[in-house]
């Protein structure tokens, strides 16, 4: 059995949400992708054995010239969540892949956004497994 932490390494977690998904967003939202205030990069924060829940972290960095702390941040969970070029769904699919059988994701929630800096915001992706 692979440690998590082998399997979500930083290249899979590119992988898995591509460095252009933001592009991708902000063009869809805006019909231009150099609106967009942050890009967005996704990381793993580990597994909590009591509650059954694999943790993931959707990082939104300020881009350059740009202010994320004015944007509204605070509604993306549920943006997010339902946004076709964000992918949730598919997201949780493909990390449901990688764990080949070890684990296997049932839920998923975007909890509320973390305000870490003024150029850091994160949304957790909270995945409960069996």
């Amino acid at each position: 059995m692979a440690g998590l932490h082998d399997i979500f390494t930083d290249d899979a977690l590119r992988k898995l949400f591509p460095a252009t998904r933001a592009d991708e967003f902000f063009d869809a939202l805006f019909g231009d992708a150099a609106e967009g205030a942050y890009d967005i990069s996704l990381k793993f924060a580990g597994y909590q054995p009591s509650n059954k829940e694999l943790r993931f972290e959707l990082h939104l960095i300020q881009r350059p010239g740009k202010c994320l702390a004015c944007n509204l941040t605070y509604g993306l969970p549920e943006v997010f969540s339902r946004h076709p070029r964000i992918n949730i769904k598919g997201l949780v699919a493909d990390i449901n892949t990688l764990l080949a059988g070890q684990f296997q994701c049932e839920a998923w929630s975007l909890a509320s956004t973390k305000s870490v800096s003024s150029a850091l915001h994160i949304i957790p992706l909270l995945i409960q497994v069996k």
